[in-house]
Protein backbone atom coordinates (compact mmCIF):
# COMPACT_ATOMS: atom_id res chain seq x y z
CA UNK A 1 0.00 0.00 0.00
CA UNK A 2 1.66 3.60 -1.00
CA UNK A 3 1.55 6.31 2.12
CA UNK A 4 -0.57 9.02 1.71
CA UNK A 5 1.19 12.36 2.07
CA UNK A 6 0.30 16.35 2.18
CA UNK A 7 2.14 17.99 -0.30
CA UNK A 8 2.32 21.74 -1.54
CA UNK A 9 -0.63 21.64 -3.74
CA UNK A 10 -0.17 21.68 -7.68
CA UNK A 11 -1.47 25.37 -8.34
CA UNK A 12 -2.13 26.00 -12.20
CA UNK A 13 -1.72 23.32 -14.74
CA UNK A 14 0.14 20.52 -13.73
CA UNK A 15 0.09 16.96 -12.12
CA UNK A 16 1.56 14.89 -10.30
CA UNK A 17 3.67 11.69 -11.24
CA UNK A 18 3.17 8.62 -8.61
CA UNK A 19 5.39 5.81 -9.31
CA UNK A 20 4.01 2.65 -7.88
CA UNK A 21 7.06 0.72 -6.96
CA UNK A 22 10.52 2.02 -7.33
CA UNK A 23 12.31 2.35 -10.86
CA UNK A 24 9.37 2.77 -12.26
CA UNK A 25 10.23 5.67 -14.86
CA UNK A 26 9.33 8.58 -13.18
CA UNK A 27 12.22 10.79 -13.23
CA UNK A 28 12.68 10.31 -17.00
CA UNK A 29 9.32 10.99 -17.51
CA UNK A 30 9.39 14.12 -15.97
CA UNK A 31 12.13 15.02 -18.20
CA UNK A 32 10.46 13.40 -21.71
CA UNK A 33 7.18 15.43 -20.67
CA UNK A 34 7.20 18.43 -18.42
CA UNK A 35 4.46 19.89 -16.45
CA UNK A 36 4.32 16.91 -13.75
CA UNK A 37 5.81 16.79 -10.30
CA UNK A 38 7.10 13.56 -8.62
CA UNK A 39 4.97 12.93 -5.70
CA UNK A 40 7.52 10.71 -3.97
CA UNK A 41 6.13 7.25 -4.37
CA UNK A 42 3.05 8.93 -2.08
CA UNK A 43 -0.62 9.73 -2.73
CA UNK A 44 -0.46 13.57 -2.38
CA UNK A 45 -3.82 13.97 -1.08
CA UNK A 46 -4.89 17.90 0.06
CA UNK A 47 -8.27 19.60 0.24
CA UNK A 48 -8.24 20.40 -3.13
CA UNK A 49 -8.40 17.61 -5.51
CA UNK A 50 -4.73 16.96 -6.58
CA UNK A 51 -4.46 15.49 -10.42
CA UNK A 52 -2.27 12.13 -10.44
CA UNK A 53 -0.82 10.08 -12.93
CA UNK A 54 0.18 6.22 -11.96
CA UNK A 55 3.58 4.95 -13.99
CA UNK A 56 5.26 1.76 -13.37
CA UNK A 57 7.24 -0.61 -15.61
CA UNK A 58 5.61 -3.08 -17.84
CA UNK A 59 7.37 -6.19 -16.01
CA UNK A 60 4.97 -8.61 -13.62
CA UNK A 61 6.48 -6.40 -10.10
CA UNK A 62 5.43 -3.29 -12.07
CA UNK A 63 1.75 -4.46 -13.08
CA UNK A 64 0.96 -5.56 -9.84
CA UNK A 65 2.25 -2.24 -8.08
CA UNK A 66 -0.56 -0.91 -10.09
CA UNK A 67 -3.24 -3.76 -9.09
CA UNK A 68 -2.10 -2.67 -5.54
CA UNK A 69 -2.39 1.34 -6.22
CA UNK A 70 -5.46 0.98 -8.23
CA UNK A 71 -6.94 -1.02 -5.45
CA UNK A 72 -6.30 1.76 -3.07
CA UNK A 73 -7.55 4.12 -4.81
CA UNK A 74 -11.20 2.61 -6.11
CA UNK A 75 -11.50 1.61 -2.07
CA UNK A 76 -11.26 5.31 -0.88
CA UNK A 77 -9.18 5.20 0.73
CA UNK A 78 -7.34 7.99 -0.59
CA UNK A 79 -9.23 11.18 -0.58
CA UNK A 80 -7.84 14.54 -2.23
CA UNK A 81 -7.01 12.50 -5.46
CA UNK A 82 -7.98 13.24 -9.18
CA UNK A 83 -6.41 10.06 -11.02
CA UNK A 84 -6.14 11.20 -14.48
CA UNK A 85 -4.81 7.69 -15.38
CA UNK A 86 -1.49 5.29 -15.87
CA UNK A 87 1.50 5.54 -17.96
CA UNK A 88 3.27 2.38 -18.21
CA UNK A 89 6.80 2.69 -19.08
CA UNK A 90 8.26 -0.41 -21.55
CA UNK A 91 10.98 -2.53 -19.47
CA UNK A 92 12.51 -4.56 -22.82
CA UNK A 93 12.62 -4.02 -25.98
CA UNK A 94 9.91 -5.86 -28.51
CA UNK A 95 6.59 -7.13 -27.67
CA UNK A 96 5.41 -8.31 -24.01
CA UNK A 97 5.25 -11.75 -23.51
CA UNK A 98 1.15 -12.76 -23.30
CA UNK A 99 0.48 -13.47 -19.31
CA UNK A 100 2.30 -9.40 -19.37
CA UNK A 101 -0.13 -8.44 -21.78
CA UNK A 102 -2.84 -9.66 -20.15
CA UNK A 103 -1.83 -8.66 -17.03
CA UNK A 104 -1.80 -4.73 -18.77
CA UNK A 105 -5.50 -5.57 -20.43
CA UNK A 106 -6.90 -6.64 -16.67
CA UNK A 107 -4.99 -3.19 -14.63
CA UNK A 108 -5.58 -0.93 -17.23
CA UNK A 109 -9.72 -1.10 -17.02
CA UNK A 110 -9.00 0.29 -13.20
CA UNK A 111 -8.18 3.19 -14.56
CA UNK A 112 -9.38 6.22 -16.27
CA UNK A 113 -6.72 6.22 -19.07
CA UNK A 114 -4.08 4.35 -20.11
CA UNK A 115 -0.40 5.50 -21.62
CA UNK A 116 2.28 3.48 -23.01
CA UNK A 117 5.73 4.49 -23.69
CA UNK A 118 8.16 2.10 -25.63
CA UNK A 119 11.81 0.69 -24.79
CA UNK A 120 13.86 3.57 -25.89
CA UNK A 121 17.36 2.64 -25.74
CA UNK A 122 19.03 5.74 -25.56
CA UNK A 123 17.22 6.21 -22.25
CA UNK A 124 18.95 3.38 -21.32
CA UNK A 125 21.91 4.54 -22.23
CA UNK A 126 21.75 7.60 -20.28
CA UNK A 127 21.14 10.36 -23.35
CA UNK A 128 18.86 12.90 -22.08
CA UNK A 129 14.85 11.74 -22.47
CA UNK A 130 14.21 15.39 -24.14
CA UNK A 131 16.60 14.31 -26.85
CA UNK A 132 15.04 11.07 -27.58
CA UNK A 133 11.66 11.79 -27.06
CA UNK A 134 9.28 9.02 -28.41
CA UNK A 135 6.38 9.94 -30.69
CA UNK A 136 4.16 8.26 -27.73
CA UNK A 137 5.09 11.08 -25.87
CA UNK A 138 3.17 13.15 -27.95
CA UNK A 139 -0.76 12.13 -26.89
CA UNK A 140 0.67 11.83 -23.07
CA UNK A 141 1.86 15.42 -22.97
CA UNK A 142 -1.16 16.55 -24.67
CA UNK A 143 -3.86 14.76 -22.87
CA UNK A 144 -2.60 15.96 -19.54
CA UNK A 145 -2.10 19.67 -21.06
CA UNK A 146 -6.07 19.08 -21.81
CA UNK A 147 -6.49 17.49 -18.53
CA UNK A 148 -5.24 20.02 -15.78
CA UNK A 149 -5.54 22.81 -18.05
CA UNK A 150 -8.03 25.68 -15.54
CA UNK A 151 -11.75 25.48 -16.90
Amino acid sequence: MLPVTAPQPVTGPGWWWLGVHGGAGVTTLGQAVPGGRDAGRAWPAAEQPQPVVLVARSDAGGLQAVQSAAQQWASQLVTGVELLGLVVVADAPGRRPRVLRDLLSLVSGTVPRLWEIPWVEQWRLGEPPSAHTPKECAPLARDLTRLTRPA
